[in-house]
C-alpha cells in the first residue's frame, strides 16, 4: 500500500511497470484489439488541435451490431476481462485497459460494483483517479453520461499518458490556460464560448488530500455552472451530463448538451483538444466548421 494511503493497494511506484507488462500480455493474448488511426492537427482560435482519423473500426462495430442483434446489453465491467486486469487500486476500484484503444497506454479505473455513469462522482472516485495520477504524467477524464461521450453505463473514469499529442503542449488546450480568469476559486477560459468553469488544483500533500480538494473542487464548480453537486450520502444522480478533465495542476468543468456535431462523436477529450474522427468525411467537416464550433455547438451557450 502507498504509505499514507491505507486504501489504495498495489505499491507505490509500480502502476506505470503493471500497465506495459499488462499491455504486453493483453496484445500477446488478443485480449487488446487498439483501432489503428492516422492523425493531423486543426489550428483554430489559438489552439492547436490534435484530430486523429480512424482507419478501421470494423472489429469494433461487429462487437456493437451482435449486441444489439442479441437484445440486451453487456456490461464489460461486471466481469472485467480478466487478460485486460492492470491492477487493484482499492477495496471499491479497479485498473484495467480500454479493450478498443485508440490512445496508447489508456487505462480505465472502474468501480467494482455497478454505477450508473450518470451516478455523481464520490471521494472514493477521486481517490482512485489520484492513485493512478499520481504514478506518471497523465490526464484523468470523465464521460458524465451518454450525451457527454460515455459509451458504457457502468461508472468508469479513465486515464491516458501525457502528451496527447507527439508534438506542442503536453495538452493541446494549454495555450488558453494562461489567460484564465478566477473570481475566487473558480475560473473561465476566455477563449472557450460556451459555458464551462475552470480551476487550479494544486494537489500537494497525499493523494487522500489530492482527492479531498479536488472533489470539494468538483462539487463546487458543478454548482458554478447551475449544476447540483453531491451531497448527503450514498450515490446519486447528476442533473445533467458534463465533461471532466483532471491533471495534477487543473480541473475543467463543460456541461454537455447532445454527444454529436454533424455525426462526429465528442467526449471529454475534444475539450482537452483532442478530437477523434472515424473518416476524412467527418475530418473535412471539423476543418470546415473548425473544431472550436463543434466543441461551442455540443456544449451550452455562456447565456444560460
Amino acid at each position: 500500500m502507498n504509505a499514507g494511503d491505507p486504501k489504495i493497494l498495489f505499491p507505490k511506484g509500480t502502476l506505470r511497470d503493471a500497465l506495459l507488462k499488462a499491455t504486453g500480455r493483453a496484445l500477446a493474448s488478443g485480449a487488446l484489439l487498439p483501432i489503428p488511426t492516422d492523425y493531423e492537427f486543426v489550428e483554430d482560435t489559438g489552439v492547436r488541435f490534435f484530430v486523429r482519423v480512424l482507419t478501421n473500426l470494423a472489429r469494433k462495430d461487429e462487437e456493437k451490431k451482435k449486441q444489439k442483434q442479441e437484445g440486451k446489453p453487456v456490461n464489460p465491467f461486471l466481469p472485467f476481462d480478466k487478460d485486460l486486469f492492470v491492477a487493484d487500486i482499492s477495496e471499491t476500484h479497479v485498473a484495467v485497459l480500454n479493450k478498443y484503444n485508440v490512445v496508447k497506454h489508456h487505462l480505465l479505473v472502474v468501480t467494482r460494483e455497478f454505477e450508473d455513469q450518470e451516478t455523481l462522482l464520490t471521494i472514493g472516485d477521486f481517490e482512485a483517479l489520484w492513485a493512478c495520477l499520481r504514478e506518471y504524467d497523465s490526464l484523468g477524464f470523465y464521460n458524465g453520461g451518454e450525451a457527454a461521450g460515455a459509451s458504457q453505463r457502468h461508472k468508469h473514469l479513465q486515464v491516458v499518458p501525457l502528451p496527447l499529442a507527439p508534438e506542442g503542449p503536453a495538452v493541446p488546450l494549454e495555450p488558453l490556460l494562461c489567460g484564465a480568469q478566477f473570481k475566487g476559486k473558480m475560473g473561465t477560459l476566455p477563449g472557450l464560448p460556451f459555458l464551462h468553469v475552470f480551476a487550479r488544483s494544486g494537489t500537494a500533500g497525499s493523494t487522500k488530500a489530492a482527492a479531498e480538494k479536488t472533489f470539494r473542487l468538483y462539487a463546487d464548480m458543478l454548482r458554478h455552472v447551475g449544476m447540483k453537486g453531491p451531497s448527503g450520502y450514498g450515490p446519486k444522480k447528476q442533473s445533467g451530463p458534463y465533461c471532466l478533465l483532471v491533471t495534477r495542476e487543473w480541473m475543467l468543468l463543460v456541461p454537455r448538451s447532445v454527444e454529436f456535431f454533424e455525426g462526429i462523436s465528442i467526449n471529454s477529450l475534444g475539450y482537452a483538444g483532442a478530437l477523434l474522427v472515424r473518416d476524412r468525411k467527418q475530418m473535412a467537416t471539423l476543418k470546415r466548421c473548425g473544431p472550436m464550433k463543434a466543441l461551442r455547438n455540443v456544449a451550452l451557450s455562456l447565456s444560460t
